[in-house]
Formats: structure tokens, sequence, C-alpha cells
């Protein structure tokens, strides 16, 4: 029975915390239990509510497999407990492996177990991180990482996939869909793809122009969509039209036509059985190898990986 061992600086966040439990807890053969570093037997959450049966972790013994360090604004305020810093060194050190969810991972840097490692944590606090932990190399755009024995994940809803990526290494890919098929979860994303939709962030632009040209862009993802006709549609020369993408969208007029047309054919492939050709044609690609390509630049993975991971039923493609 592997032990997995769920923790967090109170007030913690309900679905770091509630997420790895409900994963870990749907498959045989874990011991999980849910800690604080507190005195009684309940950890506080940031919706003025707190979670029962926590044992205190002076009162752990035994080997931990797996060690859960969860965030929430007790992780984010800059205030560190030293004895519970101190513990999570030693426990961390002991453990097989070590895993922060969200900001969980500022008291695995803390801690000292992030020095010289790849680490990600939720995208509001990944410069911070940087600041904070120089010595801590911050990969802001990866859901979850993997670096040794020590994993770090994204914002909350991240902390499942990478708790599905543990069950995975244990038991096998088999047994991971069968908990995400449970949870009613819809994917199985690998660590690699980006932690947040480029198009959602897009709806930030303050720029009314360029949210016009956005829907404009959306509704001819199938035309040849070059710098010097979406330059045109917005009245500017192709040069400064690409100074204006790089400011408000931190990217060239290319990369967002990409980004556009792959995430137009995530949805496809997640709601759909359509074929890969088919969805290349509808969403502007040459080809089903240019849209395999093109995957792989924007979110590590092929077309056709993402769709073997991703679709209950990949025949089709």
């Amino acid at each position: 029975m592997r032990k997995v061992v769920i923790v967090g600086p109170p007030p913690v966040q309900i679905l770091d915390v509630a997420g790895p439990l409900e994963v870990f807890s749907n498959v045989p053969g874990y011991e999980v239990q849910l800690a604080h570093p507190g005195t009684g037997d309940t950890l506080p959450t940031h919706r003025g509510f707190a979670l029962t049966n926590a044992i205190p972790i002076r009162e752990i013994t035994g080997k931990i497999d797996t060690l859960v360090v969860v965030g929430g604004p007790g992780a984010e305020n800059g205030i560190y407990d030293e004895t519970f810093i101190a513990w999570i060194a030693e426990a961390g050190a002991k453990a097989r492996r070590v895993a922060a969810i969200c900001t969980g991972a500022f008291l695995l840097a803390k801690a000292g177990l992030l020095d010289g490692r790849n680490a990600v944590t939720h995208w509001n606090f990944c410069d911070r991180m940087a600041k904070e932990f120089p010595e801590v190399t911050v990969k802001a755009e990866s859901i979850f990482l993997k670096d040794g024995p020590i994993y770090t994940s994204a914002g909350i809803t991240a902390g499942i996939d990478l708790c599905l990526a543990l069950v995975e290494e244990d038991h096998g890919h088999e047994a991971a869909l069968r908990v995400a098929r449970f949870l009613v979860m819809f994917l199985v994303r690998p660590g690699g793809q980006s932690q947040y939709s480029h198009m959602l962030s897009r709806q930030a632009i303050t720029s009314q122009p360029l949210r016009e040209l956005q829907v404009w862009m959306l509704e001819h993802l199938r035309e040849h969509l070059t710098v010097d006709r979406l330059a045109e549609r917005m009245g500017m020369s192709a040069r400064n039209f690409t100074r204006v993408c790089l400011r408000e969208m931190r990217m060239n007029p290319g990369q967002f036509v990409d980004r556009m047309r792959v995430e137009a054919a995530q949805q496809m492939i997640d709601s759909s059985s359509m074929g890969l050709k088919e969805i290349a044609d509808a969403c502007g690609f040459r080809s089903a190898d240019a849209m395999r390509r093109t995957f792989l630049r924007v979110l590590g993975v092929t077309a056709g990986e993402y769709v073997n991971r991703f679709r209950r039923d990949a025949t089709k493609a």
C-alpha cells in the first residue's frame, strides 16, 4: 500500500486538496492521508470552512510514498512557517516523490527541493516565483512538470492532471483513464500542454479593433490569413501591425493565427467524431500533416497524439 500524504499551509485552496484526494482515493493500492501543519484534526480552507479528519504532521508515521503539498492563500502570502518548511524538506528527502499543486510550489522552493530544477506554478505567480527563488527555473507555460522525483503543477485543476499522471506512472494509462472517466474529466492532458487557453487569454486584449479582428479571424480560419491581409483589415502597414500584435498579444500575427487554428481544431476533436483531414480543412490547415506540425509546435504534441489521448473513440483519426 502506497501512502499519499496531502498537506498545505492553511488556508488551503479547496480544489488543490479535493482534486488529488479524489484521484488517489479512486485507485486501489493507495492509502491517502490528509495532513496539516498545526494542531487538532482540521485543515482550514480559503472558503471559510475546514476539512476534518486531518492528521498533524508530527503524528504521521511510516514511509511516505508520495508527498503532495497544496497551495492557496496560506502558500501565497510570503510567510513561511519554518517548522513546516523543515518538515517538508525532511519528509520530501525521504519520500519516493514529491508533488506541488499550484502555489504549493512556493513551499517546495522555500524548502530547497526545487533548487536547480525546472518548476511551474499558477501562471499568475510565475513571475513572482522566479524573482523570489532565482535558483529555480520557472517554466510558465506547462500544465505540470517532472524534474527528477519532484513534480510541480499549474493552477488548481492542473493538480488533477498531475495526479492522473502519477497514477499512470504507477498503474498504467488505462487505470488513469478509468479515473478520469469516473470523475467525468473531459481530457487527460499531458504536462507539456499550455496551462491556459490562448484564445481565452486573448479576450483580455484591450484594443477594440484587435478584438474585432480576432472575431473576424475565427470566422475566416479556412482562408489564407497572411500578415498583409490582416494588416489591411486593421488599416495598418504590415510592419506596424506586427508591432501592435507583439505589444498587445506577445506574439507575431503568424503565431496567433496558428494558435487560433490549433484551438479551433482542439474543440472539434473534443466535441466531434470528425477525422483529422476534415478538421484540418475546417480550420484552415493546408493538410493533415501541416496540422500535425503546427500542433507539435504550439502544444508539444501532434494532432494524432492529441486525439489518442483526449478522444475516447480515436478510430477516425
